[in-house]
């Protein structure tokens, strides 16, 4: 993410072309190293960045997103993701659960999509994985 991001950055089109690429884009992953809190999670400034600029640009090659419960939200409602089947979730809890994989969420479109499931939870470790064949 760090990586995109700044290369996007860069006033240069070839840069900006190969930082588009679907190898660079298939796999986003907004969780920071050494994640375990809210006080570690991505700048305000740079989830706007990503939500207003880059996301807009390549969302069609996004396959897998790696997010933090902090930030679900506003990632997944910034685009659409129309190749998106994976979806990792760090630091969810019960609250997590009820509010976004339930049969009246908004984002019930982007659940019947995913067939690669994976919440990592922040309560005594918790690690569920879930592979859904359609």
């Amino acid at each position: 993410m760090d990586v995109l991001y700044s290369l996007l950055d860069i006033k240069n089109q070839q840069l900006h072309i190969i930082a588009q690429d679907k190898i660079f884009t298939n796999i986003l992953n907004f969780v920071p190293i050494l994640s375990t809190n809210d006080n570690s999670s991505i700048s305000n400034r740079k989830l706007d960045r990503f939500c207003f600029e880059i996301l807009p640009q390549i969302h069609h090659n996004v396959k897998c997103l790696i997010l933090e419960s902090v930030s679900i939200e506003r990632i997944l409602y910034a685009v659409e993701y129309p190749n998106l089947t994976q979806l990792k979730i760090f630091n969810f809890n019960k609250e997590i659960i009820s509010r976004y994989f339930k049969d009246d969420s908004v984002f019930q479109h982007i659940c019947k999509q995913i067939t690669d499931l994976s919440l990592i939870g922040n309560e005594n470790k918790l690690e569920y994985y879930a592979r859904i064949i359609p």
